[in-house]
């Protein structure tokens, strides 16, 4: 029997579950999936997200921020977004600044822009010792200066996406990595190399569902339950008892998120 589980990245808020969200917690329990973290992007999902979290606070928790898209999607009026974000986060019940970074594949605000939104809401999640959940796609190299340049900052770089090398470089400024369905992929075997090395101590997992189903169920809806196949990937490809490697992305996300102790 497996220790307690986290999903530390969901979206259980997304339009794909609003037929059946009910019936996808309920198989999450069932998997012994015992938090899930459900990720709200932008004020509305944020709010959608936390009432969630309220609803069953002993199994969800929430966290909120402006992704790269609802950045975006604001505009001239990112400033007065910005402000709605403070107040929200500061009026407490989430756990984490994110998902916020940078988003280089779609062709969404400037990178300069991109990068300034991007630490705005670092120097928020600083201010407020929040940790920040990051998203960065073909941002690598700007993204890892940013972070370089936002000191005292803690949090995890979600959906990890690249090779041993740049996870050694995210993992020298201090912060976590997270796995999820990509990693199963058979064409990622640079992704199974990078999260072979990273320390027991750094390591979180996720789904991103309703995104990234992992190997053998692959291009289906994702949801929270198919956690555990990325799990028994990740204790293979880093020789780990899969109980062992449950208890340290588990311990890891308590002690990252402030979540309430699971054992």
């Amino acid at each position: 029997m497996l220790p307690p589980l986290i999903d530390t990245h969901c979206h259980l808020t997304n339009g794909r579950f609003d037929a059946d969200r009910a019936e996808v917690i309920a198989r999450a329990r069932a998997a012994g999936i015992d938090r899930l973290l459900t990720i709200g992007t932008g004020i509305a999902d944020g709010r959608a997200a936390k009432a969630l979290a309220d609803a069953d606070p002993g199994l969800i928790s929430a966290s909120v921020g402006l992704d790269p898209f609802s950045c975006h999607e604001a505009g001239e009026t990112f400033p007065a977004a910005l402000a709605e974000l403070g107040e929200l986060l500061g009026a407490g019940g989430f756990r984490a600044v994110g998902e916020i970074g940078l988003e280089y594949h779609h062709p969404l605000n400037p990178h300069p822009v991109q990068i300034e939104q991007l630490e705005a809401q670092l120097d928020l999640a600083r201010t407020l010792g929040l940790p920040a959940i990051i998203h960065v796609r073909d941002a690598h190299e700007d993204m890892l200066a940013t972070l370089n340049r936002c000191a005292g900052v803690r949090g995890v770089i979600h959906s990890f996406i690249g090779d041993a090398a740049t996870a050694r470089r995210y993992l020298d400024l201090g912060w976590h990595l997270s796995f999820n369905g990509t990693a199963t992929f058979k064409a990622n075997g640079f992704l199974r190399e990078a999260a072979a090395m990273v320390p027991a101590d750094r390591i979180l997992i996720e789904t991103d569902s309703p995104y990234l189903a992992p190997l053998p169920l692959r291009g289906r809806r994702c949801e929270p339950a198919f956690v555990v196949h990325t799990l028994d990937l990740l204790a293979e490809v880093r020789g780990q008892r899969r109980e062992d490697l449950a208890a340290w992305t588990t311990q890891n996300a308590v002690k990252l998120f402030g979540l309430p102790p699971l054992w």
